[in-house]
Protein backbone atom coordinates (compact mmCIF):
# COMPACT_ATOMS: atom_id res chain seq x y z
CA UNK A 1 0.00 0.00 0.00
CA UNK A 2 2.75 2.40 0.98
CA UNK A 3 4.78 1.42 -2.09
CA UNK A 4 1.87 2.07 -4.45
CA UNK A 5 1.45 5.49 -2.82
CA UNK A 6 5.10 6.46 -3.01
CA UNK A 7 5.75 5.17 -6.53
CA UNK A 8 3.89 7.97 -8.35
CA UNK A 9 5.65 10.54 -6.15
CA UNK A 10 9.02 8.94 -6.94
CA UNK A 11 8.28 9.04 -10.69
CA UNK A 12 7.22 12.68 -10.44
CA UNK A 13 10.38 13.68 -8.58
CA UNK A 14 12.64 11.74 -10.97
CA UNK A 15 10.92 13.22 -14.03
CA UNK A 16 11.28 16.72 -12.59
CA UNK A 17 14.95 16.21 -11.75
CA UNK A 18 15.93 14.61 -15.06
CA UNK A 19 13.78 16.66 -17.43
CA UNK A 20 13.71 20.07 -15.73
CA UNK A 21 16.51 20.47 -13.19
CA UNK A 22 19.30 18.78 -15.20
CA UNK A 23 18.62 20.87 -18.35
CA UNK A 24 18.44 23.97 -16.13
CA UNK A 25 21.89 23.18 -14.74
CA UNK A 26 23.20 22.55 -18.27
CA UNK A 27 21.81 25.92 -19.34
CA UNK A 28 23.47 27.73 -16.45
CA UNK A 29 26.75 25.96 -17.22
CA UNK A 30 26.50 27.00 -20.88
CA UNK A 31 25.88 30.63 -19.93
CA UNK A 32 28.90 30.59 -17.62
CA UNK A 33 30.97 28.96 -20.37
CA UNK A 34 30.16 31.61 -22.98
CA UNK A 35 30.69 34.47 -20.53
CA UNK A 36 34.05 33.02 -19.52
CA UNK A 37 35.25 32.42 -23.09
CA UNK A 38 34.01 35.78 -24.36
CA UNK A 39 35.42 37.59 -21.34
CA UNK A 40 38.82 35.98 -21.88
CA UNK A 41 39.16 36.45 -25.64
CA UNK A 42 37.57 39.89 -25.73
CA UNK A 43 40.80 40.97 -24.03
CA UNK A 44 43.05 39.34 -26.63
CA UNK A 45 43.57 41.70 -29.61
CA UNK A 46 44.10 40.27 -33.06
CA UNK A 47 47.44 41.03 -34.62
CA UNK A 48 45.78 42.48 -37.72
CA UNK A 49 43.92 45.07 -35.62
CA UNK A 50 40.85 44.73 -37.83
CA UNK A 51 37.61 45.78 -36.14
CA UNK A 52 34.51 43.62 -35.94
CA UNK A 53 32.60 45.79 -38.41
CA UNK A 54 35.50 45.59 -40.88
CA UNK A 55 35.62 41.81 -40.51
CA UNK A 56 31.87 41.50 -41.12
CA UNK A 57 32.13 43.71 -44.19
CA UNK A 58 35.04 41.68 -45.56
CA UNK A 59 33.27 38.35 -45.01
CA UNK A 60 30.07 39.53 -46.70
CA UNK A 61 31.86 41.23 -49.59
CA UNK A 62 33.80 38.03 -50.28
CA UNK A 63 30.41 36.36 -50.80
CA UNK A 64 29.18 39.17 -53.06
CA UNK A 65 26.92 40.75 -50.44
CA UNK A 66 26.84 44.55 -50.62
CA UNK A 67 23.28 45.39 -49.55
CA UNK A 68 23.34 44.45 -45.85
CA UNK A 69 23.48 47.35 -43.42
CA UNK A 70 25.79 46.96 -40.42
CA UNK A 71 24.70 48.90 -37.33
CA UNK A 72 25.92 49.24 -33.77
CA UNK A 73 23.49 48.10 -31.06
CA UNK A 74 23.34 48.44 -27.31
CA UNK A 75 24.14 45.72 -24.79
CA UNK A 76 26.59 42.85 -24.54
CA UNK A 77 26.37 39.86 -26.87
CA UNK A 78 23.20 41.29 -28.42
CA UNK A 79 24.66 40.74 -31.89
CA UNK A 80 22.26 39.40 -34.51
CA UNK A 81 21.40 39.31 -38.19
CA UNK A 82 17.88 40.39 -39.17
CA UNK A 83 17.01 38.77 -42.53
CA UNK A 84 13.74 40.70 -42.87
CA UNK A 85 15.54 44.05 -42.76
CA UNK A 86 18.82 42.78 -44.18
CA UNK A 87 20.55 44.34 -41.22
CA UNK A 88 23.50 43.04 -39.20
CA UNK A 89 23.69 44.43 -35.67
CA UNK A 90 26.88 44.28 -33.60
CA UNK A 91 27.18 45.28 -29.96
CA UNK A 92 29.55 48.13 -29.15
CA UNK A 93 32.53 45.97 -28.14
CA UNK A 94 32.20 43.73 -31.19
CA UNK A 95 31.48 46.57 -33.62
CA UNK A 96 34.53 48.64 -32.69
CA UNK A 97 36.70 46.02 -31.01
CA UNK A 98 39.68 44.22 -32.55
CA UNK A 99 39.70 41.25 -30.19
CA UNK A 100 39.55 37.63 -31.29
CA UNK A 101 36.12 37.36 -29.67
CA UNK A 102 34.83 40.41 -31.53
CA UNK A 103 36.06 39.09 -34.87
CA UNK A 104 34.55 35.67 -34.23
CA UNK A 105 31.13 37.06 -33.32
CA UNK A 106 31.12 39.54 -36.22
CA UNK A 107 32.11 36.88 -38.76
CA UNK A 108 29.49 34.52 -37.30
CA UNK A 109 26.73 37.06 -37.89
CA UNK A 110 28.07 37.70 -41.39
CA UNK A 111 27.80 33.95 -41.88
CA UNK A 112 24.04 34.27 -41.35
CA UNK A 113 23.91 36.90 -44.09
CA UNK A 114 25.66 34.46 -46.42
CA UNK A 115 23.18 31.75 -45.45
CA UNK A 116 20.36 34.13 -46.31
CA UNK A 117 21.80 34.94 -49.72
CA UNK A 118 22.37 31.28 -50.52
CA UNK A 119 18.87 30.36 -49.27
CA UNK A 120 20.25 27.94 -46.71
CA UNK A 121 17.33 25.58 -46.01
CA UNK A 122 17.50 25.47 -42.17
CA UNK A 123 17.61 29.29 -42.05
CA UNK A 124 14.57 29.52 -44.32
CA UNK A 125 12.79 27.01 -42.11
CA UNK A 126 13.66 28.99 -38.97
CA UNK A 127 12.41 32.20 -40.58
CA UNK A 128 9.13 30.46 -41.44
CA UNK A 129 8.76 29.29 -37.83
CA UNK A 130 9.32 32.75 -36.30
CA UNK A 131 5.65 33.90 -36.30
CA UNK A 132 4.25 30.76 -34.65
CA UNK A 133 7.22 30.61 -32.24
CA UNK A 134 6.60 34.22 -31.23
CA UNK A 135 2.93 33.39 -30.57
CA UNK A 136 3.88 30.30 -28.56
CA UNK A 137 6.34 32.34 -26.50
CA UNK A 138 3.54 34.78 -25.63
CA UNK A 139 1.42 31.90 -24.34
CA UNK A 140 4.25 30.45 -22.25
CA UNK A 141 3.90 32.79 -19.20
CA UNK A 142 0.19 31.99 -18.98
CA UNK A 143 0.89 28.27 -19.09
CA UNK A 144 3.62 28.41 -16.45
CA UNK A 145 1.71 30.81 -14.17
CA UNK A 146 -1.42 28.70 -14.34
CA UNK A 147 0.47 25.46 -13.79
CA UNK A 148 2.43 26.58 -10.76
CA UNK A 149 -0.03 28.87 -8.99
CA UNK A 150 -3.42 27.31 -9.66
CA UNK A 151 -3.00 23.75 -8.51
CA UNK A 152 -1.11 22.21 -11.36
CA UNK A 153 -1.75 21.71 -15.05
CA UNK A 154 -5.37 20.98 -15.89
CA UNK A 155 -6.17 19.04 -19.09
CA UNK A 156 -6.65 22.17 -21.22
CA UNK A 157 -3.64 23.99 -19.80
CA UNK A 158 -1.55 20.84 -20.12
CA UNK A 159 -2.41 20.42 -23.80
CA UNK A 160 -1.68 24.09 -24.49
CA UNK A 161 1.66 23.70 -22.71
CA UNK A 162 2.51 20.63 -24.79
CA UNK A 163 1.68 22.55 -27.97
CA UNK A 164 3.79 25.52 -26.87
CA UNK A 165 6.82 23.43 -26.02
CA UNK A 166 6.45 21.36 -29.18
CA UNK A 167 6.76 24.56 -31.23
CA UNK A 168 9.67 25.85 -29.12
CA UNK A 169 11.49 22.51 -29.33
CA UNK A 170 11.16 22.33 -33.12
CA UNK A 171 12.38 25.93 -33.39
CA UNK A 172 15.40 25.24 -31.18
CA UNK A 173 16.16 22.05 -33.13
CA UNK A 174 16.12 23.93 -36.45
CA UNK A 175 18.30 26.65 -34.90
CA UNK A 176 21.16 24.22 -34.21
CA UNK A 177 22.35 23.65 -37.81
CA UNK A 178 21.85 27.36 -38.55
CA UNK A 179 24.19 28.40 -35.75
CA UNK A 180 26.72 25.61 -36.26
CA UNK A 181 26.96 26.35 -39.97
CA UNK A 182 27.38 30.10 -39.38
CA UNK A 183 30.27 29.43 -36.99
CA UNK A 184 31.87 27.03 -39.47
CA UNK A 185 31.65 29.67 -42.20
CA UNK A 186 33.04 32.33 -39.84
CA UNK A 187 36.13 30.30 -38.93
CA UNK A 188 36.89 29.43 -42.53
CA UNK A 189 36.43 33.00 -43.76
CA UNK A 190 38.49 34.62 -41.02
CA UNK A 191 41.50 32.47 -41.91
CA UNK A 192 40.85 32.40 -45.64
CA UNK A 193 40.69 36.19 -45.87
CA UNK A 194 43.74 36.62 -43.68
CA UNK A 195 41.81 38.44 -40.95
CA UNK A 196 43.24 36.14 -38.29
CA UNK A 197 46.26 33.85 -38.43
CA UNK A 198 46.06 30.10 -37.93
CA UNK A 199 47.58 30.37 -34.47
CA UNK A 200 44.92 32.94 -33.46
CA UNK A 201 42.04 30.70 -34.47
CA UNK A 202 42.00 28.94 -31.10
CA UNK A 203 40.51 32.03 -29.43
CA UNK A 204 37.85 32.34 -32.13
CA UNK A 205 37.04 28.62 -31.85
CA UNK A 206 36.60 28.71 -28.10
CA UNK A 207 34.39 31.80 -28.24
CA UNK A 208 32.08 30.43 -30.92
CA UNK A 209 32.06 26.89 -29.53
CA UNK A 210 31.03 28.23 -26.12
CA UNK A 211 28.21 30.21 -27.74
CA UNK A 212 27.07 27.03 -29.50
CA UNK A 213 26.60 25.34 -26.13
CA UNK A 214 23.87 27.85 -25.27
CA UNK A 215 21.83 26.78 -28.31
CA UNK A 216 22.24 23.13 -27.41
CA UNK A 217 21.18 23.93 -23.84
CA UNK A 218 18.09 25.81 -25.07
CA UNK A 219 17.08 22.80 -27.15
CA UNK A 220 17.64 20.39 -24.26
CA UNK A 221 15.60 22.63 -21.94
CA UNK A 222 12.66 22.87 -24.36
CA UNK A 223 12.77 19.13 -25.03
CA UNK A 224 12.89 18.43 -21.29
CA UNK A 225 9.76 20.50 -20.64
CA UNK A 226 7.97 18.86 -23.57
CA UNK A 227 8.75 15.36 -22.29
CA UNK A 228 7.83 16.37 -18.73
CA UNK A 229 4.42 17.67 -19.80
CA UNK A 230 3.81 14.60 -21.97
CA UNK A 231 4.65 12.38 -18.97
CA UNK A 232 2.25 14.41 -16.79
CA UNK A 233 -0.62 13.67 -19.18
CA UNK A 234 -0.48 9.95 -18.51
Amino acid sequence: MLLSTLLPLYKYIMNFLLLIIVPLIVGLWAQMKVKSAYGKYSKVPSRGRITGVEAAQAVMQSAGIHDVEIVECQGTLTDHYDPTRRRLALSHDNFRGTSLAALGVAAHEAGHAIQHKQEYAPLNMRMALVPITSFASQLLPMVMFGGFFFGGFGPLLLNIGIGVYLVLTVFQLVTLPVEFDASKRAKAQLVGLGIVAEDELDGVNKTLDAAAYTYVAAFVSSLGWLLYLLASRR
